[in-house]
């Protein structure tokens, strides 16, 4: 074996051998990655370790030997854990009952985002320093493309991100585990591999043998309802779809089924995309008691259509794609989605369109969450044209101009709607829970 190179990810240096390091040469270290192509890959993603726990710990450090479990509440769910509570089961997204249930001697914390964020800008702030193009994903990850840096940096992508997160370690305080290889996807798949603090490479030559054995649900995407679809299907390993040809899964799944065909092969042609802009506007409510009627449920959606069409107000957005969410009491999933003929920004347009989605989703099921976002996003260059409207549509869009004046000079509360005040004992049934573009750890 030939031109393996060897990376030390403490000192950072670069060693060339006919086999795999096992320490390195410079300063004795074990950690270690090999591989024939790490002088070559470019495109990387970084993942924050357990974002909102690793915070928490560095500012207390009471806590570093203890599980974590960021979120909580009465009906609350796990923002984020700490690798401690996740020997125990403990996962993002469940329920707070049943994290307690696994993990009895974890600490609760709320979330303290404004913290969070902070570190997070820090963090987006260095990636910066080793290349204009970042796309960030969330809060805590970033695709970056090293493309082209070598000169720069008199190193390698693979040894500039070595530095990178010492960088990040020692000025931030936290760890970060990098995905690098040949595009987007396997790079994200690779973030994954080694966790925490981890740094992982899959290369163009075994992309394939790579991910011949792994379970479709492996493919970023791909969910749990569909996964089990395709392994009904029969299609149970990712070789499983990359026996077939793109015809024939593109007539199965339509253009997903094309998607599938690609990426089972690890092709993706997808670049970084910097300066990624806010794709979408939503809020939600979680209620204290579950509700099955749709009047209640009415006055939370417009309660929080009145909430986006501000914020897309504040932002001069409009939008022509709107989504209904719903989480029933089992905690199962429902979205729906109706684009819109002409984008807006104003609630009634919003209310009027979504309750026409819960209306066919009202059914005795008893539900937890409400939720509604606009997507399609575009700068509001003027109002809703008036002469594409109906007569009543327009006097209601005027009415709507006319409350937000009212409100922009004596504040929110100075007019509410009759829907909001006759029903404004709903409101102290629910915690409200703002979200823009799903931030995530």
């Amino acid at each position: 074996m030939k031109n393996i190179y060897s990376l030390c990810k403490d000192c950072c240096k670069i060693s060339k051998d006919s086999a795999p390091a096992i320490r390195c040469r410079e300063c004795g270290s074990p950690r270690i990655i090999s591989h024939i192509e790490l002088t070559k890959l470019c495109i990387a993603h970084v993942d924050c370790d357990a974002f909102f726990a690793s915070i928490e710990k560095r500012d207390n450090p009471d806590l570093a030997s203890k599980p974590v479990i960021i979120g909580g509440g009465v009906r609350g769910v796990v923002s984020t854990c700490c690798y401690i509570a996740r020997q125990s089961g403990v996962r993002s997204a469940m329920p707070t009952h049943q994290a307690k249930r696994l993990c009895p001697n974890a600490i609760f914390i709320t979330p303290n985002m404004a913290k969070y964020v902070k570190a997070s800008k820090q963090i987006m702030t260095l990636m910066q320093e080793l290349t204009p193009s970042v796309e960030p994903l969330s809060i805590d990850e970033a695709f970056l493309d090293l493309s082209g840096t070598q000169k720069v940096h008199k190193a390698f992508p693979a040894q500039i991100l070595a530095r990178f997160a010492k960088k990040v370690e020692k000025q931030v305080g936290l760890s970060i585990s990098i995905g690098l290889s040949h595009n987007k996807f396997l790079a994200k798949m690779a973030s994954d591999l080694d966790k925490p603090k981890g740094f992982a490479i899959i290369g163009k030559k075994e992309t394939v043998d790579f991910l011949a054995p792994m379970p479709v649900s492996s493919i970023y995407g791909v969910g749990k309802v569909f996964s089990k679809t395709l392994n009904d299907d029969g299609f149970a390993s990712i070789k499983d779809l990359q026996d077939q040809n793109e015809h024939d899964l593109r007539a199965k799944y339509g253009e997903i089924g094309a998607r599938l065909a690609h990426l089972s092969k690890g092709q993706d042609t997808r670049s970084i995309i910097t300066n990624s802009k806010v794709k979408s506007v939503s809020n939600e409510t979680t209620f204290l008691t579950n509700i099955s009627d749709i009047n209640p449920l009415s006055v939370k959606l417009l309660e929080l259509c009145e909430q986006v069409s501000a914020r897309l107000k504040a932002k001069n957005l409009t939008a022509d794609t709107i989504t209904l969410k719903l989480r029933s009491a089992d905690f199962k999933l429902r979205t729906r989605a109706k684009h819109l003929y002409l984008p807006t920004q104003l609630a009634h347009v919003m209310y009027e369109n979504s309750f026409r989605l819960l209306e066919l989703e009202v059914d005795g099921t008893a539900f937890r969450l409400i939720g509604v976002g606009m997507s399609g996003l575009k700068k509001n260059n003027e109002e809703d044209p008036k002469d594409l409207l109906e007569p009543k549509i327009a006097l209601k869009a005027a009415a709507e101009r006319a409350i937000d004046k009212v409100r922009g000079r004596f504040g929110e509360s100075a007019l509410i709607r009759g829907k909001l005040f006759t029903n404004s004992e709903i409101n102290i049934k629910a915690k409200s829970k703002k979200e823009n573009n799903n931030e995530r750890d």
